[in-house]
């Protein structure tokens, strides 16, 4: 009876694992076809595949936040999200990368992308400069933080001042050779 018993119980979870793993495979087959669909072999992206792109990805990244592609994706989601102009979608998926990812190498470049939202997209100087000052304090020698340095050196120059600022230094460059 006993042997019985476990015999249900492995058969069980043997077919648990494979519902699963099937589960997961058919979540990633459908995430390769709607990118197939949404990037073309030219380059072009097909701007109305580009929400449910994202939500793919997001949605795999909730159901296997344990599986090595969940920030992959979450990542890819909010690239995505900021080059097509879902800018706070792209906000709340940099902070989910930091906040449940933070040992996900590209954690620090989510931080920076999130200030980089904030000030060209959104133009919310403010938030911005806080994000690039948090990125600093706490990745100073990651490869972003001179882009760093620099957002917060122009952060709010307008492209009449960037001029006069590129001029003038060029012109020092040269007075100095």
């Amino acid at each position: 009876m006993k042997n019985i018993v476990r015999s249900i119980i492995l058969l069980a979870a043997i077919a648990l694992v494979t519902s699963c793993q099937s589960s997961r495979q058919k979540d990633l087959d459908n995430i390769k076809q709607i990118e197939s669909e949404t990037f073309s072999e030219n380059g072009m992206i097909d701007q109305t595949r580009v929400d449910e792109l994202i939500t793919v990805y997001e949605s795999f990244a909730n159901d296997y936040p344990d599986d090595s592609l969940a920030p992959d994706y979450l990542f890819k989601a909010g690239d995505i999200a900021m080059n097509s102009n879902r800018s706070n979608k792209a906000i709340n998926l940099y902070d989910q990368i930091i906040s449940e990812f933070n040992n996900y190498p590209k954690a620090p470049e989510a931080l920076f992308l999130k200030g980089y939202v904030y000030e060209n997209n959104l133009g919310r100087l403010d938030k911005a400069k806080v994000i690039y000052e948090e990125f600093l304090t706490k990745y100073p020698e990651n490869e972003f933080a001179d882009d760093a340095e620099v957002c917060l050196r122009y952060l709010g120059k307008s492209p009449e001042e960037l001029i006069e600022i590129f001029q003038n230094q060029s012109n020092q460059t040269q007075t100095d050779e």
